[in-house]
């Protein structure tokens, strides 16, 4: 198929690249606003062009818009104003605002709202690597309002990643992607934070860190640039799961500080069911 990427970072990368090397798409197009994200897609060779808005969904099969939430609820509409056949769907980490903005769109059933739980600290193109996607969940969101064609383009395009397909509504997407995701980035920047208010000497934090810390506080390199509207977009839900992070904590510190360890090791038993849950 011929695609158009409308962001050209880590998961518009990473995608053109697999699309391609696997036989999905015969030509991509890519659309960036920053100029050095676009020249270097353009250079490392994920795209074979980079267009405007208007001339890449027009000349294209498939639009995928990976750009940050707050950025699509604008693009989003726009690239349905121009679409007449192809079909449109996102990499958004946030559903319900995105659905809400085109719920009465003309052109609505031609957009297929989805979210690959898969990436990476890092961003930027040069981030970008083959491979990302396989075997992560991608989750399709109220694909009875699109049309069964579209839906069809979508589902053999997150198979070529060789993605596991997951259906649910918008609402319930935002509730379960902040108690898995966006409450393990949360964590992750307070970590770093805590960390770096509390160790002055940053030779120590590089000497002591262990594989342990390494992997708590590996989230907190990702982009403030994603993240935050992420966060804004889906604020009562993450303000609900920090609720119960928080009391759990406080659990923690009050068993610590008053030498309670049976009652401690008591919680730690229990978090270690979560190796079952996760066990593959």
């Amino acid at each position: 198929m011929k695609i158009a990427i409308i962001g050209l970072g880590l998961m518009g990368g990473s995608a053109a690249i697999d699309l391609r090397k696997r036989g999905f798409a015969s030509k991509i197009t890519g659309v960036d606003s920053d100029k050095i994200n676009a020249n270097t897609a353009l250079n490392i060779g994920f795209v074979d062009e980079i267009t405007d808005l208007k001339t890449a969904v027009k000349n294209s099969e498939l639009v995928i818009l990976a750009i940050p939430v707050d950025a699509a609820v604008s693009v989003l509409p726009k690239v349905l104003d121009i679409v007449e056949n192809q079909v449109v769907t996102d990499m958004c980490s946030t559903k319900s605002t995105l659905l809400e903005r085109v719920k009465y769109h003309q052109n609505r059933k031609r957009y297929v709202a989805s979210h690959p739980m898969a990436g990476t600290e890092f961003s930027g193109p040069w981030a970008a690597i083959s491979g990302m996607f396989d075997g992560k969940a991608a989750i399709l969101c109220d694909t009875e309002d699109s049309d069964i064609r579209a839906v069809a383009v979508v589902k053999r395009m997150y198979e070529f990643l060789n993605m596991r397909l997951i259906y649910m509504n918008g609402i319930n997407h935002n509730v379960h992607a902040a108690y898995v995701s966006h409450i393990s980035h949360i964590s992750s920047f307070a970590l770093a934070l805590t960390v770096l208010e509390k160790e002055k000497n940053r030779k120590h934090i590089f000497d002591l860190a262990s594989g342990g810390f390494d992997s708590s506080v590996r989230l907190a390199k990702s982009s403030p640039d994603m993240w935050t509207p992420i966060f804004s977009q889906n604020k009562e839900n993450i303000s609900t799961v920090l609720d119960t992070y928080i009391e759990n904590l406080k659990k923690f510190k009050k068993l610590i500080e008053n030498d309670e360890n049976e009652q401690v090791h008591s919680l730690i038993k229990e978090s270690n069911k979560i190796k079952r849950v996760l066990l593959k």
